[in-house]
């Protein structure tokens, strides 16, 4: 396990509360390929989120990058295609299912896997954004979908819901797909509505470490984004708290035992009033 805070740089356009360069605390599980990675992930970055912003409420959205290649393939979209494919629909939040239909229609893909694709979509929409929309995903991706992702899915989000400390919304979200390609399975993001776009979010990159080193290591992580949570904080008049009047005891040189256990008892009794 790791805890990172540090600076990072994107590609992307700028935009409010997205930088070019930004602070990014990072938690990161490396050498557990099981979801118990995930859970813990998702249980410690929620628990600090809500005690850092405690009036704000947010959702954690789910997915899982296996489950959107077997979308894609099931759909009839080339294989070689499918992250061309996976860019547009990353846009399906601000550009909606219509959007998404009318970019993929001038790639020149098909009508018919176009059509096919979107009604897996809606097909989750209709079924909800839970158990029952992985249950049913899973099973119209039946010999297409790799068989532990639907439990893999279905263990996170019981487990997280068992576990959390925390008041939030943990939700399946199979248009999440983190524009990331390192990303090999479990993918996850913080939405929160005041902000109106993610301050949060990782998944799991088993095929990463293995690049630099040649031996393949799993690993997944989640991060928070420092400064869309400062400008949160802002936003709602959050005032930095104020050090106290600091204050010196001094310990005598060679002082008696009876000197030395009078000042500790003063500092005890300094510190617990603040």
């Amino acid at each position: 396990k790791a805890l990172q805070v540090g600076s990072v740089w994107r590609a992307d356009r700028p935009q409010k509360g997205r930088f070019r360069q930004f602070v990014q605390c990072d938690i990161d599980i490396l050498g557990d390929a099981t979801n118990q990675a995930e859970i813990e992930l998702i249980l410690a970055t929620t628990t600090a989120l809500k005690k850092i912003c405690p009036d704000n409420s947010f959702e954690v959205r789910v997915n899982d990058r296996k489950l959107l290649r077997a979308m894609a393939v099931y759909s009839g979209f080339p294989e070689e295609d499918i992250d061309k494919v996976f860019i547009t629909v990353d846009k399906m939040d601000k550009i909606g299912l219509d959007g998404v239909a009318e970019e993929l229609a001038k790639e020149g893909y098909a009508k018919e896997s176009i059509d096919k694709y979107l009604g897996l979509f809606k097909g989750v929409e209709e079924a909800g954004n839970g158990i029952d929309g992985i249950c049913y995903i899973a099973k119209t991706l039946e010999g297409f979908l790799e068989e532990d992702v639907e439990k893999n899915l279905l263990e996170i989000i019981n487990s997280v819901n068992a576990a959390k400390q925390a008041d939030f919304k943990l939700v399946f979200d199979p248009t999440l797909v983190r524009g990331m390609s390192y990303y090999t399975g479990t993918i996850f993001e913080i939405a929160m509505p005041e902000l109106g776009a993610a301050c949060g979010g990782g998944g799991r990159y088993d095929k990463m470490v293995g690049k630099f080193t040649g031996q393949d290591v799993p690993a997944c992580g989640f991060s928070i984004g420092f400064e869309r949570i400062v400008m949160l904080l802002m936003e709602r008049g959050f005032q930095i708290p104020q050090i106290g009047t600091k204050k010196a005891l001094l310990i005598e040189k060679n002082m008696p035992a009876e000197g030395m256990m009078k000042v500790l008892k003063q500092a005890e009794e300094d510190l617990k009033n603040g």
